[in-house]
């Protein structure tokens, strides 16, 4: 636990007040639904893909990737290398199809091409994805603040969730967006810091860590081996393929943001900015991770401190000093990564800097959540509310209701946040729920934009079965010994990949079979009498 000095404070102060400020500031264009959601399409390629590229780097980029390379190694630097993939196709085909559309929700196609139940599905997939993900950010940065600050968690979620609701509420995507742009910079140059800090710190600098690293392999990318049971390269390609399909084919949060573009060629050039700024920024978390474990093999006595500290965590109040020790005994780098970029900043990091560092935390998070609110009220607004309870909504009761949702979705997220305080893996629950949400809405659309002749039957039957796959490889981990032969042998990271792809080949499978057998009773009717 820390007291910050008062230089640190005022800076972090300093940042939540700009950030208020810039809601305030917007709060004067927000006249209206459009503006609230599309910004009137008026918003800069450039500013859009910095405002992706910062949703993207996220606090658990920001505590969860050096914290990752730490504790293992670059294996999951290759989610990063599939980026160009995802969004070489999504720049093709899916930004020219949601412009040509004109819809503002994600998922009103889905509703055109297989009914409500489609529709429904992938808004209520959409939302339990948005809670998830705000409450594991929430939750994420606390427990690091909690360590570097002192203060409780509670208090520093609600702190900054009223900021968050304030700045999102007030000024619409403009300002979520232009406050995204601010935060992108402070980021990356919060990471460029943090390397600068830790190399200055190590005996032997830059050498020394590569010599360490090497040594450790720390930079490896994982086994080339074509095998699918452990995080393989191949599976974190795969995987990464599949979910950033999912984030910029199927994510409201960056649909969104194609329609504040003038053009469907500004919002394509704001989708390849945000990957070309992203892989090499992740490429610097995963340093930072090599450069934080050379750090600390140079200093074990670092490394003991922060056992000492998980253990007393993982441990029941009154636990002996007897079972502390054998718990640390047991304890390895992966199991204690998340904590090390913390203790380093608390001990190394000069008073002033840490409040830059800190703003630079505050500001993953924050593009993160505000992104997350503003998307999941235009989803409620418009799949729910407009579809079942008012479609002539209109005005400024439109306007009101967004304003409405997005605080409400705002305290759901931090309460979700509240809620998940003692969850023993944040990044696991998170990647699990995202892998059951995403497989579902991305296989289903998938199947309705290549697939025209599928229709709603053969939809819903390959959607049951995809979600019954999805939920036997996520759960069937559990089953007694004596069901054993059940389990799924798959890496966790393969039941999108899996999920997506039984709904749409189970899709195509049902579609050839209703065309065959409908074939023999069309040419039989078209046969002239005799």
């Amino acid at each position: 636990m820390k007291n910050l000095p008062l230089v640190d404070l005022a800076v972090i102060a300093a940042y939540l007040v700009a950030m208020v400020l810039v809601g305030v500031y917007f709060s004067r264009k927000n006249k209206n639904a459009d503006q609230f959601t599309k910004a009137s399409g008026l918003i800069p390629g450039w500013a859009t893909g910095l405002s992706i590229y910062a949703t993207f780097l996220s606090s658990n980029t920001f505590l969860g990737v050096p914290g990752k390379a730490f504790g293992t190694n670059w294996n999951s630097f290759v989610f990063s290398l599939s980026m160009p993939l995802a969004a070489y196709v999504a720049a093709r085909f899916f930004i020219p199809f949601y412009r040509r559309t004109g819809e503002i929700s994600a998922y009103t196609h889905f509703e055109h091409r297989f009914g409500p139940w489609a529709r429904t599905y992938a808004v209520v997939c959409f939302l339990l994805t948005q809670l998830a993900r705000m409450g594991s950010i929430f939750l994420g940065i606390a427990l690091s603040l909690q360590a570097l600050t002192g203060y409780s968690m509670q208090m520093i979620m609600v702190v900054m969730g009223i900021c968050i609701i304030i700045y999102t509420v007030l000024g619409g995507i403009e300002a979520v967006i232009w406050t995204e742009v601010v935060q992108a910079v402070i980021k990356t140059f919060g990471a460029l810091l943090i390397v600068y800090l830790i190399v200055q710190s190590m005996p032997g600098g830059v050498d020394k860590i590569v010599d360490i690293g090497k040594a450790n392999d720390k930079f490896s990318l994982g086994t080339f081996s074509l095998t699918f049971t452990e995080s393989s390269f191949w599976v974190v390609l795969l995987y990464g393929f599949f979910i950033n399909l999912n984030n910029f084919g199927m994510d409201q949060n960056y649909i969104q943001r194609y329609h504040t573009t003038a053009s469907t060629k500004e919002a394509s050039k704001s989708l390849w900015l945000c990957v070309w700024l992203y892989v090499p920024a992740s490429l610097l978390f995963f340093i930072i991770g090599a450069c934080l474990f050379a750090y600390y093999q140079l200093h074990p006595e670092f490394i003991d401190a922060i056992k000492q500290k998980v253990a007393m965590d993982r441990l029941p109040i009154g636990a002996s000093a007897a079972d502390v020790s054998r718990l640390v005994a047991t304890l390895q780098p992966a199991d204690y990564g998340d904590k090390v970029m913390p203790h380093f900043m608390v001990t190394k990091v000069p008073p002033g800097l840490m409040g830059l560092i800190i703003s630079a935390i505050l500001s993953a998070a924050m593009s993160t959540i505000s992104s997350g609110m503003n998307a999941s009220a235009t989803v409620f607004t418009e799949d729910i509310y407009k579809r079942y309870v008012n479609p002539n909504l209109s005005g400024k009761k439109l306007l009101t209701l967004l304003h409405l949702s997005t605080v409400v979705v705002g305290l759901a997220g931090l309460g979700a946040g509240i809620a998940m305080i003692g969850v023993k893996s944040i990044l696991d629950t998170w990647w699990t729920l995202s892998g059951i949400f995403a497989a579902g809405m991305l296989g289903l659309f998938l199947l309705g934009l290549i697939s025209r002749q599928t229709k709603s039957p053969e939809a819903l039957t390959a959607t049951i079965i995809g979600v019954l796959v999805i939920i036997w490889m996520t759960f069937s981990g559990k089953l007694p010994d004596e069901y054993g032969f059940l389990r799924n042998t798959l890496h966790s990271n393969m039941i999108i990949v899996v999920g997506t792809l039984t709904i749409f080949l189970t899709g195509m499978v049902l579609t050839k079979l209703k065309n065959r057998n409908a074939e023999p009773i069309q040419k039989e009717a078209i046969v002239p009498n005799e």
